[in-house]
């Protein structure tokens, strides 16, 4: 008798659930696109994960989820407008959630002409009881997460004469829209408004006013996100512009570093920086290839050297993720790629497996999400080529998109779960080990 409750007990500890991870910011907890979840499939059936729920209201727009337990937050136009919108995903009733609530956000994102995007592309930013959406035209919320009820907001275009830059199209000063995702750090949040009175800035957390402006670095904005990193025991914002790379103070904003690249950037910056401790690694698309940067204290200050710039990684849309000491995704012209992160060098490339794509990673795995038809492929994060262990399509594909449009919002894993949007059309997949 005692050895069978032993083995119950035994049974029951084996059964005990890997703990799930949330997804609270762009590109995950740690701003890098790798989820800390386990237990995780590591080869899918012919027809892919089970699908959990399906929900078609989102709305237009790129913009991911932030999810936190049971809730799922996201930005969409809908008609004229942008909203934050929650879902309570822990209720699923015949492969459907419940919106639990949607805050408008400003008017929608735009222009004539336009046949790439419409709506938001930023991710909200959940910090404990409040979340903060940014819309395209610059209306930046902050909202109660239970109820969605507003407790400030700022027209960064009129209140903080914020701009972004148009290269690649849009109108002047607003280009593609405001896509950087808010990051929060202790009670600032910090923003990057771009325009004459600060690239950067930060902004009380609970009440939104201005505690101070990057008055050095006065770049516009591109569609990159601000990076916590600390050097020497010095917190610090990096953000990545047309121009290259800047770091500031996080204290006050004060200018700390700048790697200007001999030519600036000549097509929309979109990809956030890769961090590892004093390393700064930045990759563009169309050809601009990819730079990666060394910041190390100087006496009272601080210098940035170049470690390397090539076109061994050219990445547009999608990011790329750094696993060990490898990146890996999509460069244009060549494919899905596999580089050493300290040298530069092209470990290896893949190029008929799967067309361009974004990427996350866990548990071992790649998640890599086709822009075109939006097929999923897990694949190992290896540095011994393209070893694939499942691929599925989404079951759909919108009928909003722009006609010149991708699938450009990257996939989220957290609580078990991975999350696919294609504008309206948000899907969720029990990725589950059981």
């Amino acid at each position: 008798m005692r050895t069978l409750r032993l083995l119950f007990l035994v049974l029951g500890l084996c059964a005990v659930p890997a703990p799930a991870a949330d997804w609270p910011q762009y590109r995950g907890p740690n701003r890098n696109d790798i989820s800390a979840e386990t237990g995780l499939l590591s080869a899918w059936p012919k027809e892919g994960p089970p699908l959990l729920w399906t929900y078609s209201n989102l709305g237009v727009g790129y913009s991911g989820p932030a999810v936190i337990g049971d809730h799922l937050y996201t930005t969409g136009g809908r008609g004229d407008s942008e909203f934050l919108i929650a879902l309570d995903i822990g209720k699923v009733n015949d492969k459907s959630v419940a919106e639990a609530w949607a805050v408008r956000i400003g008017p929608l994102f735009e222009w004539k002409g336009n046949s790439w995007s419409a709506g938001p592309s930023a991710t909200p930013t959940v910090d404990g009881n409040l979340i903060f959406a940014l819309g395209g035209m610059g209306d930046l919320l902050c909202v109660n997460a239970e109820n969605g009820k507003e407790l400030w907001r700022k027209d960064l275009a009129n209140e903080l004469d914020a701009q972004v830059n148009p290269i690649g199209g849009g109108p002047k000063n607003l280009g593609w829209g405001y896509t950087w995702s808010p990051l929060v750090d202790g009670d600032q949040l910090v923003c990057a408004p771009g325009g004459p009175k600060g690239t950067l800035a930060a902004l009380d957390k609970k009440t939104g006013k201005v505690l101070w402006r990057s008055t050095a670095v006065t770049d516009q904005a591109t569609y990159t996100s601000p990076m916590l990193m600390e050097v020497d025991g010095v917190k610090q914002y990096v953000l990545l512009t047309n121009q290259g790379l800047t770091g500031v103070a996080a204290k006050d904003g004060a200018l700390l570093w700048r790697y200007r690249r001999p030519q600036a950037y000549s097509t929309e910056v979109v990809n956030t920086p890769l961090i590892r401790g004093g390393h700064v690694y930045a990759t563009v698309g169309s050809g601009n290839g990819c730079d990666l940067v060394k910041v190390e204290r100087d006496g009272d200050k601080f210098k940035v050297d170049k470690v390397y710039a090539n076109k061994n990684m050219a990445n547009h849309h999608g990011n790329v993720v750094l696993v060990g000491d490898h990146v890996y995704g999509f460069s244009e012209g060549k494919g899905w790629t596999c580089q050493d992160f300290k040298s530069g060098d092209t470990t290896w490339v893949e190029k008929g497996k799967l067309r361009a794509g974004s990427v996350v990673f866990a548990d071992g795995r790649l998640y890599c999400y086709g822009e075109d038809d939006g097929t999923v492929a897990l694949i190992q994060a290896s540095i011994d080529g393209w070893k694939e262990s499942g691929r599925f399509k989404i079951p759909q594909l919108t009928r909003l998109r722009k006609p010149s449009g991708r699938i450009w919002t990257p996939p989220v894993i957290a609580g078990g779960r991975l999350f696919l949007r294609d504008q309206d059309l948000l899907f969720c997949f029990d990725i589950k080990r059981k």
